[in-house]
């Protein structure tokens, strides 16, 4: 769906009420701007964040646990 907004003095863009609601954006909520090649793509603070931990997460080959990391500690003193 296209929506219009309104670039206000100041720089400051109005995003449509319907959007805003159906994007859960609330007043004063921290949003992200990307820009997309000549577009702009609009993220909640919250969404970037998930979207963070969930590529910190892929990069965890196993679960980190403290038996897990002395056992990779005393490997390594055995091997020294």
């Amino acid at each position: 769906m296209t929506y219009s907004g309104k670039m206000i003095s100041g720089g400051k863009a109005v995003i449509p009420a319907e959007l805003r609601r159906q994007l859960g954006f609330k007043d004063g909520d921290r949003i992200i701007f990307e820009r997309q090649g000549s577009g702009i793509l609009i993220k909640s603070y919250d969404q970037v964040l998930r979207e963070v931990q969930a590529d910190l997460k892929a990069l965890i080959k196993k679960p980190f646990t403290v038996d897990n990391f002395l056992a990779e500690r005393r490997a390594e003193a055995e091997r020294e």
